[in-house]
């Protein structure tokens, strides 16, 4: 695969004040920009979750923030104080202090926000809404729908949150009431293959299908059965869009940069490349670049902490290559 022509035309990172005036209380990158504490979740949780974060951002009440959610994962987020807006595939959903159950993405979904970023989130495997609610992943794509429909209460999970807490105590008040909703639930494990496949999209997202389903021995038809429920997407659209994120990601000052030729070298030519992106998130990486997202890197960042966690490049407690300093979370 040859390089791609022009590949380091988008290199060139938004100076921090071109960022709204957020104060970041759970970590930052060089830049500035807000990140969140997220670690993987408590041992037995493991089956269902792949990921918990908390982040926290001072900021004025009156500023607004334009940016976008595009996960390759189901989560539920909670929001506290400030307003949020998304634009999902059924039309604009308004939030504040609650949670909510999101689904995965196929396109970059706009999100709005006015205020502090005081927002927490459990990131979900494959398959892990069907066992605990009854809801596909498929069904949900580029959707969200409010946790009070899945006929959990909301004010359990939202209400965890308490003024003084800090970010460490409220993680472990969302696992404990995790870990209660399993229990009440009955909630068996998610089927492993969806999961095998996330890893190898994490790993090699240029490997074909095909040469997956060989390696894990299983039929192409069911793989693409198991997609379409656990992703709602082909296992094609699941590897490509992941190669689009780890590039995004590395466009956003969240990634290893000692991967940063494997990331381009994995896309046959610049209008290959062009073509991948704006398909994902609706611009070109140099548009892009111009117009930088905070709240997309927040989320970027997560998904690279646990890829790099998961293939063995970082221990859990080591500072991320792209991190300023370790994390010293303070009092929410």
């Amino acid at each position: 695969m040859g390089s791609r022509p022009g590949a380091h035309n988008v290199t060139t990172m938004p100076s921090q004040a071109e960022y709204p005036v957020f104060v970041p209380r759970t970590g930052a990158t060089p830049d500035g920009v807000p990140l969140s504490v997220n670690r993987a979740p408590a041992a037995d949780l493991e089956p269902w979750i792949s990921r918990v974060m908390v982040a926290i951002a001072d900021a004025p009440t009156d500023v607004a923030s334009i940016g976008y959610l595009c996960n390759d994962a189901g989560y539920i987020r909670t929001a506290i104080d400030a307003h949020w807006t998304t634009y999902t595939a059924e039309g604009a959903l308004h939030w504040r202090n609650q949670s909510f159950l999101c689904g995965q993405h196929s396109v970059a979904m706009k999100l709005t926000s006015r205020g502090p970023i005081k927002v927490s989130g459990i990131m979900l495997k494959p398959g892990a809404m069907r066992v605990l609610w009854g809801i596909n992943d498929g069904a949900l794509l580029d959707k969200i729908r409010p946790l009070g429909t899945t006929g959990t209460d909301d004010h359990a999970l939202t209400g965890l949150y308490e003024n003084g807490i800090t970010p460490e105590e409220w993680l472990e008040r969302i696992e404990d009431w995790l870990r209660s909703e399993i229990a009440a639930r009955g909630a068996p494990k998610p089927e492993r293959i969806a999961q095998q496949l996330e890893a190898a999209a994490f790993a090699d997202p240029n490997m074909s299908p095909g040469d997956f389903c060989e390696r894990e021995g299983i039929a192409p038809r069911r793989m693409q059965r198991i997609c379409k429920r656990d992703f709602g997407l082909s296992p094609k659209q699941v590897l490509r869009r992941a190669r689009t994120l780890d590039l995004a990601a590395r466009m956003c000052g969240v990634a290893d940069k000692d991967e940063e030729q494997e990331f381009l070298l994995r896309y046959f030519d610049q209008s290959h490349q062009i073509r991948d992106f704006t398909a994902l998130f609706g611009r070109s990486p140099q548009q892009f670049m111009n117009n930088r997202q905070p709240l997309l890197t927040l989320s970027l960042e997560i998904r690279q902490a646990r890829r790099l966690e998961l293939l063995n490049r970082i221990a859990p407690d080591a500072i991320r290559p792209w991190m300023r300093e370790p994390f010293r979370p303070l009092a929410a």
